[in-house]
């Protein structure tokens, strides 16, 4: 399949996924378009021009079984220093430390398994060495400036503490960039080189102003968002890239690095069919809210986190449902069947100040959370706030009988948490818009803007929802999930890490097993054969002609192939 092809496949799946989980996905940029090839050429010259290239004799993977150089990810083996097996010729996946093919122990080609050969060849390298006082010019100030994670920081100075080295930009590949310089036109530009350049190149194929974003610093702040084994192409090469072209650049302002997402005690693997992905995830029949929800609740912004079903289940039951999903529908329902869906007339007493400063508060952690991109912080917030709402239900003991006895206090208490439930939903609009938007229906009610920061020197005040306002029919935000039906969803997508080693287990033990039985088989028939008696059909009627009889080894046996074979296999790179 062509790589353009191939690409509007799988874009395809993800915009599918993208859209199921409520996710804008504004445009699908490609490198291969001619704006990038432009850019991604132009910027190759200025460092030319500025002396930050330079041209390097070099061995590179070559694998004669099929006859081609190899890519730095078309190699893998074993890591030199974690050992992880599955490392590819650029980085471990494991340990997230940089590797050259040749670092690898036991390098193998990723295409047919051959163990690939040095040969020389010339490329272009970027001499970060040369660009390293730039670099950490930048980098110090920008750091601080941005507020970068720990785990960014950390990876960042490290590279910087151990020195910078030239890095090859040019690949011997057919599909890519070509590279803009003599003697070069059979190479392209290095995938990581490039994909950087790719930002402002699908900015410039979205929108002919693409300038405006990423040639003014002034206005302009670029926040980035990924895992930490990116970090140094993001955080060193590329800037140090935008540095050398000695043109005006917007540069990294903030970069939230994740670290990794495991799950059920091992680790998430396509290949081997283990885990739950995004194409499947809307087969379990789980609104996208609720993934939505636990994978940000569980996002591994300071350390690994562990997908696993049964959590997963319990924060849809004893968080979004008993907590949020409850706070909305039994105010909703009250309102409606005691009040005829008007808001009554209600005035905040003084004994309710310690809620309302406990809001604030919360509002007041939530700006902080999210303007440091601290989006797992974030949800946990947002949570809290309605956890203050219940508390004062709870407190006030709300039901037919304080409506009917201390009307004030009753109507006070609808109105605060009308308009508390109509913060929630701007509250938890970005982590579940679906949510979100239902309230709002249910609420009869537009859009609330979050008080400013300043404008919570004051205190949050319930003004919003005023008295006389009607709302809108109640509807159940969350359904509760069968907890049984972890059990059902951790088999159905690959079982756990001790499942899984004892299915592996167990197939090595059939397979040792069906491997002795034909052993003994063989032996038996050869043995039959020294034995029996020439003279046709009479011998081989005497000399024990073999039983006939109905088996399914042949399924058994393709079985415990795939079994052997997923073990074996390796997790494709995602970059």
């Amino acid at each position: 399949m062509p790589p353009e092809d191939l690409c509007a496949k799988y874009n395809k799946i993800h915009q599918d996924v993208y859209e199921w989980f409520n996710i804008g996905f504004d445009h699908f940029g490609r490198t291969p378009t001619q704006k990038h090839t432009d850019i991604s050429q132009s910027i190759f010259k200025r460092l030319h021009e500025n002396g930050y290239l330079g041209e390097r004799t070099a061995e590179q993977p070559f694998c004669e079984q099929h006859g081609s150089f190899l890519a730095d990810r078309f190699v893998e083996g074993e890591c030199p220093r974690c050992h992880y097996d599955d490392a590819r010729g650029d980085q471990c996946d494991k340990c997230g430390h940089l590797l050259d093919p040749f670092d690898l122990i036991n390098p193998r080609c990723k295409i047919d398994g051959a163990a690939p050969v040095r040969r020389e060849t010339k490329h272009i390298h970027i001499l970060l060495d040369k660009l390293q006082p730039e670099i950490e010019k930048w980098a110090h100030p920008a750091i601080e400036k941005g507020n970068w994670p720990r785990n960014s920081r950390i990876i960042t100075e490290s590279w910087l503490k151990e020195g910078l080295k030239g890095r090859g930009i040019t690949r011997d590949l057919k599909w890519g960039v070509p590279v803009p310089l003599e003697g070069y036109e059979n190479k392209v530009l290095y995938v990581w080189f490039e994909a950087c350049i790719g930002y402002p190149s699908i900015t410039a194929n979205y929108t002919d102003d693409w300038e405006k974003w990423w040639r003014n610093p002034e206005d302009v702040q670029l926040w980035q968002f990924l895992g930490k084994d990116n970090v140094p192409f993001h955080s060193v090469i590329f800037p140090g890239t935008q540095i050398g072209t000695k043109d005006k650049w917007t540069m990294l302002h903030h970069l939230s690095t994740t670290e990794y997402l495991n799950y059920e005690g091992g680790k998430f693997s396509k290949s081997r069919g283990v885990g739950v992905f995004g194409t499947n995830a809307r087969e379990t029949g789980v609104p996208a809210d609720v993934w939505r929800y636990f994978l940000l609740k569980n996002r591994p912004e300071t350390g690994d986190t562990q997908f696993e079903w049964a959590p997963f289940v319990d924060s849809n039951n004893g968080e979004l449902l008993a907590k949020l999903g409850n706070l909305v529908n039994r105010i909703i329902k009250l309102v409606t069947a005691s009040y005829g869906s008007v808001i009554p007339e209600f005035t905040v007493p003084e004994t309710f100040n310690p809620f309302l400063e406990e809001v604030t508060e919360h509002l007041r952690q939530y700006h902080e959370d999210l303007e440091g991109a601290h989006l797992r912080a974030g949800v946990q917030t947002a949570m809290r706030i309605a956890e203050a709402g219940n508390g004062l239900i709870q407190a006030n003991r709300l039901d037919n009988a304080l409506i009917a006895n201390e009307p004030e206090r009753a109507a006070a208490v609808v109105g605060t948490v009308l308009n508390l439930i109509h913060l929630l939903s701007s509250v938890f609009s970005p982590y579940m818009p679906a949510t979100s938007k239902s309230i709002l229906e249910q609420l009869n009610a537009p859009f609330l803007y979050l008080p400013s920061v300043e404008e919570l020197q004051s205190g949050w005040k319930p003004t919003s929802l005023k008295a006389g306002h009607k709302i809108g029919k109640a509807a159940y935000l969350f359904s509760r999930i069968d907890p049984k039906k972890a059990d059902e969803w951790r088999e159905m997508f690959g079982g756990s890490q001790a499942d899984r080693k004892k299915k592996e287990e167990e197939a090595a033990k059939l397979a040792a097993k069906k491997a002795a039985a034909k052993a003994k088989k063989k032996e038996k028939k050869e043995k039959g054969r020294a034995g029996a008696p020439e003279g046709g059909v009479e011998g081989s009627a005497k000399g024990g002609a073999e039983k006939v009889s109905v088996t399914t080894e042949g399924k058994n046996d393709e079985a415990v192939e795939k079994v052997a074979d997923g073990v074996a296999q390796v997790t494709l790179p995602t970059s």
